[in-house]
């Protein structure tokens, strides 16, 4: 009874206090960007609006592994995605500046959208094919030249049943291409936190930083074993994590 009144009040407050942030943050990152696109305040305040996602959500975040990233480093920062959450959760857990990939539906969403630009979250229009992935590299570069690492969904959306899904092999393409080390990142718990079109129940989400893959002399031709052996190693570190 109590969960059934919890849970609905819960998830308002989420949306109410999740727009107000993201209104605030999207402002902030904008007019910093504008004088300072490289500045740090605009990390400060990433992991700031992710905190106060998490925060009303009644979420209690566990991160380990974090240790592993050299924060003087850029990677290709790959995870498991199974919420809305988890973005905010991969900021925390990841002590770099990290942009991610995002659909270009997305930047249609007002000041959201000019935010997103502004700090260079990178636009993937699924409809260009395989023209999409020059443009990829492209941004990729861009992002090494401030020092910059890109975080990638290799699922391509969310989950819908609680399974992960097969990984796409463009993050380890992009990695590949730009001799860039891929960091996996497992997260556990979010998908009962707030499951997909549902409502938002609060608990412990728990973000796992594994080890760093280097991928310094690889090719085109390891690319598929390289997705292959990085999402095995997240399913590990998902059922390590979840039978304790």
């Amino acid at each position: 009874m109590k969960r059934f009144l919890v849970d609905p009040v819960r998830t308002v407050l989420v949306w109410i206090v999740g727009v107000i942030s993201t209104t605030i943050t999207s402002a902030t990152v904008t007019a910093i960007a504008t004088v300072r696109p490289d500045s740090p305040a605009i990390d400060r305040t990433l992991r700031a609006w992710s905190r106060s996602w998490l925060w009303v959500a009644g979420v209690d975040l566990e991160i380990t592994g974090s240790e592993k990233i050299d924060p003087s480093r850029s990677y290709v920062i790959v995870s498991n995605h199974r919420s809305n959450l988890d973005i905010m959760v991969n900021f925390l857990a990841a002590p770099v500046p990290i942009r991610f990939l995002a659909k270009k539906e997305l930047f249609r969403i007002p000041l959201v959208g000019t935010a997103m630009r502004a700090i260079g979250i990178i636009e993937v229009d699924r409809e260009k094919g395989a023209a999409i992935h020059n443009q990829l590299n492209a941004e990729a570069g861009d992002a090494l030249t401030h020092a910059r690492s890109i975080m990638v969904y290799p699922e391509g959306t969310r989950t819908r049943d609680g399974s992960m899904q097969p990984f796409k092999k463009g993050a380890f393409a992009i990695a590949v291409a730009n001799e860039l080390p891929v960091v996996p990142i497992t997260i556990e718990g979010s998908y009962q936190v707030w499951p997909p079109e549902s409502l938002v129940r609060g608990g412990r989400i728990r973000a796992h930083v594994g080890d760093v893959i280097e991928t310094k002399g690889m090719t085109r031709r390891d690319i598929i074993t390289l997705t292959k052996d990085v999402r095995q190693l997240i399913l590990d570190d998902y059922a390590r994590l979840a039978s304790n």
